[in-house]
């Protein structure tokens, strides 16, 4: 559902006008009815089983077990909402873990308001982990952008510059690289993925006069990698690397830091870019943008990069269900 102020529904509703005559997948969406009908005809199912009968008449709408708590104003977040918003995201994994749902789409969620109903989670991505895990040790989800003819993933998301050095250790490097290629070949159906690091200082780090993190942590990283089949090439410099891959050269490239892979995806693709998850048993997509209050307020919301990631989860299913055979 996402956050019901923001602009999920418009999106949502918008997303299945443009799919519904598609070869698209059907999908079901779970959130209180009313959110919809303004925007699009809506069939209220009771069952993930019934979403693809009724997906050619309406927007199929499972209804929230857990009431919204406040009316919804576009534009005007509610910290009584997040009681709906939460059960939403779980009772959405719940589905894709026990298999009647091929694969999860989350829409655009404020944090701020969770934290004020005492959500203990950093965000969107770790309660997804934690609610995969089933009790164990959750998995380590990784972020990939998708978008502009580019596949980026993150070393590091949300934390301030000067922490980063500190955080990319080779193991933690060999981890994210091994999840990232073991994904390309699963879900996105390349046999042998290309992958790139990219330097976290410029140029790579001058063979050392400008860093010595590219020698000392990505290149070994790239090596051990290499060692044990993953094709992979050493640091290389980030203001060069991105290009190599759109021109063929490499399928993806392992970021660094947040803004030193986002930029290039969203300059490229600014509203179709799809956030994906890596490293979790379930497919999961997000639009690469977020609630959008004031767009929603003056109901001017765009949902291409929605649609983007309805279109690419199918693909995933799909080609998740083909490497299992």
């Amino acid at each position: 559902m996402g956050d019901p102020a923001g602009c999920p529904p418009s999106i949502t509703a918008a997303a299945w006008t443009a799919l519904r005559d598609t070869e698209t997948p059907p999908f079901f969406v779970i959130a209180e009815p009313d959110l919809y009908t303004a925007f699009c005809p809506v069939a209220v199912i009771s069952d993930p089983a019934e979403a693809a009968d009724a997906f050619s008449g309406g927007l199929p709408v499972l209804p929230l077990k857990t009431p919204l708590g406040a009316p919804v104003r576009a534009g005007s977040p509610e910290p009584a909402h997040a009681g709906a918003v939460i059960d939403s995201i779980r009772t959405a994994t719940a589905f894709c873990l026990s298999g009647e749902a091929a694969g999860l789409i989350t829409n655009p969620i404020s944090k701020i308001q969770l934290y004020q109903a005492g959500f203990d989670h950093p965000g969107h991505t770790e309660f997804l982990a934690t609610l995969c895990a089933g009790g164990v040790a959750p998995p380590t989800p990784v972020m990939m952008l998708v978008g502009g003819g580019l596949k980026v993933a993150l070393a590091t998301i949300h934390v301030p510059l000067k922490a980063v050095p500190d955080l990319i250790s080779t193991p933690r490097l060999i981890q994210i690289a091994r999840i990232v290629g073991d994904a390309l070949k699963r879900d996105f159906a390349l046999s042998r993925p290309r992958l790139a690091f990219a330097g976290l200082n410029p140029h790579a780090g001058e063979r050392g006069s400008l860093g010595r993190e590219e020698i000392e942590l990505i290149n070994p990283a790239a090596e051990a990698l290499r060692q044990s089949g993953y094709h992979i090439s050493d640091a290389r410099p980030a203001d060069t690397v991105f290009h190599d891959a759109l021109s063929g050269q490499f399928d993806a490239v392992i970021a660094m830091t947040h803004d030193q892979g986002l930029i290039p995806v969203k300059t490229l693709d600014l509203w179709g870019g799809v956030n994906t998850t890596l490293g979790l048993p379930i497919i999961r997509t997000s639009p690469d943008h977020g609630t959008a209050y004031e767009a929603a307020g003056g109901g001017h919301c765009r949902a291409d990069s929605l649609i983007a990631a309805i279109r690419l989860a199918g693909q995933l299913a799909v080609n998740r269900a083909l490497a299992h055979v």
